[in-house]
């Protein structure tokens, strides 16, 4: 049965005389309403839909269960005792119905909890290829051995960390008030989430890996190779995406040891100074594409100790020497070429190109063809994406790519005074179900605050757990990350490693999703063009974001705001929100949850409409956003989208590129494919093939190839829903 949830009735909240003793531990205030909604929920399970009668009927027994409290209990009163008290009460009243199915309800929940730590129930479904388990990653393939060994790994390190987890952490998480993240890493581990690699040190002052002492790189050539080693290192000593910042400026040193080198060879054989600087030019510009080609190959040929290839950016474009710009187009020209002999669609390196007034942005600066090429490349792979140099630096204090994905450090100086962006990282993130406490507020915001604030309390226990789980790690658990300079500063294996994390160095994150889902719970579906109900999200995020900040201040850690790219959330949440709700309009029963701030991916604005409406959220939530625009085929026209990367520079500061570019090797089609129950087919010939079609769409903040690594659920249908709406 399909509700507008604004028409359930809801009785008036009893002010709390008794604290609720929760599993968990947690002293609650006592709240009748909460047992009201089970037995109603319970009511509906047998009966469908409810008359007031019913209503009434209910509330008397409610009525009964908590005169009955009151009268045995001045203090506190434990939850398996409330529960006694009516399932007693049900069969007092002969609603032996109503009983049975309440009784089956409290079960069923102590089963779930039960199978989430347990092992052997986990690795049935692993076995089983139960969807929820083998694709949870659209980038990971569940068919190969060590992803499959990394899968049970992570149901083992899952159950360990549940109960690791402080108890009202763990609850919140299993009923769905909180995503507790990579719980099959962490905090079974005290493994970190994503960072900026110091390349520049490394490469500079040589590292180490296994039994290896690396000398700094004498060419382009070796650099690249040293780089992709690093990478592989990396995401396998952590859980998240790494990037590598300023890959152009980073990587002209060495390029221009090759041209000495040429240059050298040149003067030796060839006579007049003109030629001689030619010759080293063109061979040099040779080595910077085979060394950028073999990054490019290298990274989609990884596989980690996880099962996956590295989630790894590459930012570049501010640099304006020959070395620096020969460098950015060749890495925009591999990746035009493709992968292989059919010249597929690179998943990785997710590839960001900044856009800086003076430099690139108009035809008059002097990069402004590499950024011709650039909207050439996105028009054809999605990436790049692009970073608006002067944006970027507003909301997050300083210049710097993501690390992986969203996740932005905030400008921040050493003990010296200098800025210090490169060998930062991130400690974790939990992510808060918005949606969940719009629903349970029944259209009171009043009540929808005095909620918010109690999910906080638990968000902020949560997040100083996994930063005080990390501070567990020595140096000698990731060498390559605390010892060999991965993360900037070179620890001993005696050294704390808080070292690299205090005074706001690293970040935590407070991750959120569904700002759409919430104002329609009380303004309605069609709420974008409300400027009430857009205020209503702003100050949700505000209230977020002063909420982070104290806590920075309190405990001298980054806590940042972060857009979570939910790709099993959107699923996940629904799911256990539609379990305990109903269907309900524009929030369940679209059978996913809306990213971040995103608009409705239903509706069709322009991407000029989009970007204005979405402006105002980042500042709000500096330390994880993207935005992204839908577009037709975009590859005969590239000025199309120049105009809304031109439109879009003074305004947000990280803009992706949504474009169709799949394409069938049986018929020849290139375009959209056409989404299914089965995954992708190509809407000329049928094709679903994996081995002969190419199928490439944004998952989140990286790009993913559905078609051979489906998809979960809820990011299936957001994904489609986006396709259809873009034809």
């Amino acid at each position: 049965m399909k509700l507008n949830y604004k028409e359930i009735p809801a009785n008036e909240v009893q002010t709390p005389t008794i604290k609720i003793i929760k599993r968990d531990g947690r002293h609650v205030d006592f709240d009748e309403q909460k047992i009201n909604e089970a037995l109603v929920k319970a009511e509906k399970k047998i009966h469908g839909s409810l008359s007031p009668l019913a209503y009434e009927r209910i509330q008397s027994i409610v009525d009964l269960v908590v005169a009955e409290i009151n009268s045995r209990f001045v203090e506190n009163v434990k939850i398996y005792e409330v529960q006694n008290i009516v399932e007693h009460i049900l069969l007092e009243k002969n609603e032996y119905e109503l009983a049975e199915e309440y009784i089956h309800y409290r079960t069923r929940r102590d089963f779930e909890r039960s199978k989430a730590t347990d092992i052997n129930f986990s690795i049935e479904k692993l076995i089983n290829k139960d969807q929820t388990v083998v694709n949870e990653n659209a980038n990971k393939d569940s068919n190969v051995f060590n992803t499959q060994r990394d899968l049970t790994a992570g149901i083992v390190g899952k159950s360990i960390g549940l109960k690791m987890l402080p108890p009202h952490i763990a609850n919140a998480h299993q009923k769905g008030d909180i995503h507790y993240h990579d719980l099959d890493y962490h905090p079974y581990t005290p493994m970190t989430n994503c960072c900026l690699i110091d390349f520049k040190g490394m490469l500079n002052n040589g590292f180490k890996i296994g039994n290896a002492e690396v000398e700094s790189p004498k060419s382009i050539q070796t650099a690249t190779a040293q780089i992709s080693q690093i990478i592989a290192n990396v995401a396998s000593s952590q859980y998240g995406g790494c990037s590598a910042d300023r890959t152009d400026e980073l990587l002209a040193p060495f390029a221009e040891l090759n041209y000495q080198k040429h240059l050298k060879d040149a003067q030796e054989w060839v006579e007049t100074t003109e030629r001689q600087e030619a010759y080293a030019k063109a061979k040099t510009k040779k080595d910077i594409f085979d060394a950028m080609q073999s990054l490019e190959y290298e990274i989609n040929t990884l596989f980690t100790s996880n099962g996956q290839t590295p989630f790894t950016s590459l930012g570049f474009g501010l640099g304006e020497n020959w070395f620096e710009r020969e460098i950015q187009k060749a890495i925009l020209q591999i990746r035009i070429n493709g992968l292989g002999s059919e010249k597929r669609t690179a998943i990785f390196p997710k590839l960001i190109f900044t856009l800086k007034a003076g430099v690139n942005l108009a035809p008059t600066d002097p990069n402004y063809d590499i950024k011709e090429l650039a909207l050439e490349c996105a028009t054809k792979r999605m990436y790049p994406d692009i970073l608006n140099y002067d944006k970027i630096v507003e909301l997050t204090g300083s210049f710097k790519v993501p690390m992986g994905c969203r996740s932005f450090l905030q400008g921040w100086k050493d003990e010296n005074g200098t800025e210090i962006n490169v060998g930062r990282m991130n400690l974790g993130v939990v992510t808060l179900n918005l949606p969940r406490i719009a629903m349970e507020a029944k259209g009171s915001q009043e009540k929808f605050w005095q909620l918010l604030a109690d999910r906080l309390e638990i968000m902020k226990d949560a997040l100083v757990y996994r930063v005080e789980r990390c501070k567990e790690a020595i140096p000698a658990n990731a060498p390559i990350l605390y010892m060999y300079g991965a993360f900037g500063k070179r620890l001993s294996r005696t050294d704390a490693v808080d070292e690299l994390f205090k005074n706001r160095r690293a970040t935590v994150s407070l991750g959120y999703i569904g700002l759409y889902e919430v104002a329609s719970a009380f303004y309605g579906g069609e709420w974008e063009s409300d400027p009430e109900a857009k205020e209503f999200t702003l100050a949700i995020l505000k209230k977020l974001k002063a909420n982070a900040d104290h806590w920075g201040d309190e405990y001298g850690y980054h806590f940042s705001v972060y857009s979570t790219p939910s790709e099993s959330l959107t699923d996940r949440f629904c799911r256990l929100d539609t379990e305990k709700f109903g269907l309900v309009d524009n929030i369940t029963d679209k059978e996913y949850y809306t990213n971040s701030f995103h608009y409705d991916v239903r509706k069709n604005p322009t991407p000029f409409e989009k970007l204005d409406f979405e402006k105002d959220y980042p500042q709000y939530c500096s330390g994880g956003f993207i935005h992204y625009c839908e577009y037709p085929m975009l590859q005969q026209n590239p000025k199309a989208l120049e105009a809304v990367w031109d439109f879009a520079y003074d305004k947000v500061g990280y803009l992706g590129t949504n474009t169709p570019i799949d394409h069938c090797y049986e018929c020849g089609f290139e375009g959209d494919f056409t989404p299914t129950e089965r995954g992708f087919e190509c809407p000329e010939c049928g094709n679903h093939d994996p081995k002969t079609c190419d199928v490439v769409k944004r998952t989140c903040g990286y790009l993913g190839n559905p078609q051979a690594r489906p998809m979960v659920h809820g990011r299936h249908k957001e994904i489609s829903s986006r396709v259809k709406h873009m034809k």
